[in-house]
């Protein structure tokens, strides 16, 4: 199932202006994030949204996580950083490339974990030790960066709290409260509910939070109206066969 493309890194930078390359790639960075957002986020869980950055696993593979700052911009889409955040690490990035890759490549590996441990559930498998201690890893770290802090005002009534990262200007923040996410539901109620869209060329994962519980799509307007379209076919060849 192909997902929006995203824009070149490098989009409307001139690497021969003698003016300075980190204002224009600022610039440019801006400029690509006007555009309309990059990743597709109908998992219902952070966590399951980005397992599915690895597009078309089973069949073609493709990685919408390309680049660190699509990990960013990643993190931006699905409202784990805000703009401000986001802009810090597009420029930090090109200051620390080999840190930003590190943590690109440490990001991917916690994906490629949480899809472990989820497909093993779905499928009825014993879930694999090393993807769940590395999911437990992330999860723990994650929550050495957390604060308990009065909510803000008229969110969730007077004298509540809600749990704050800390330093989100590290280049692995925007995995914190993926783990987290992940971790919170597989202890919940609703870990039942996830699935796998029945798409042999799609599979993303998502939380079936429809009332039967009976969804087999990750998006009906997608890969349901296809799976129609091509029953109908089959059926009208078949008629006239």
């Amino acid at each position: 199932m192909l997902k929006i493309d995203c824009s070149s890194d490098n989009a409307g930078i001139d690497w021969n202006h003698k003016g300075n390359p980190l204002s224009e790639i600022t610039e440019a960075r801006k400029n690509t994030r006007r555009l309309p957002p990059q990743f597709e986020l109908i998992a219902g869980n952070v966590g399951l949204d980005f397992v599915n950055t690895l597009d078309d696993r089973h069949t073609q593979p493709k990685e919408l996580l390309r680049t660190y700052l699509d990990l960013a911009r990643f993190g931006e889409d699905a409202g784990l950083l805000d703009s401000t955040q986001a802009n810090q690490l597009y420029e930090r990035s090109y200051m620390e490339p080999d840190r930003a890759q590190e943590v690109l490549l440490w990001g991917r590996e916690l994906r490629e974990s949480i899809h472990d441990v989820f497909w093993a559930i779905m499928n009825k498998r014993p879930v694999p030790a090393l993807a769940l201690a590395r999911l437990n890893a992330d999860a723990q770290g994650a929550a050495q960066h957390m604060s308990l802090v009065p909510s803000a005002r008229g969110t969730k009534g007077a004298g509540s709290f809600v749990w704050k990262y800390d330093d989100l200007r590290a280049f692995d923040s925007v995995l914190w409260p993926i783990a987290r996410a992940a971790a919170d539901l597989l202890t919940s109620d609703k870990l039942p509910y996830v699935r796998a869209c029945l798409s042999k060329t799609c599979e993303w994962f998502f939380l079936d939070t429809s009332k039967s519980h009976h969804r087999r799509w990750c998006d009906m307007t997608r890969c349901g109206n296809r799976a129609k379209g091509q029953r109908f076919y089959a059926r009208k060849k078949k008629a006239s066969s």
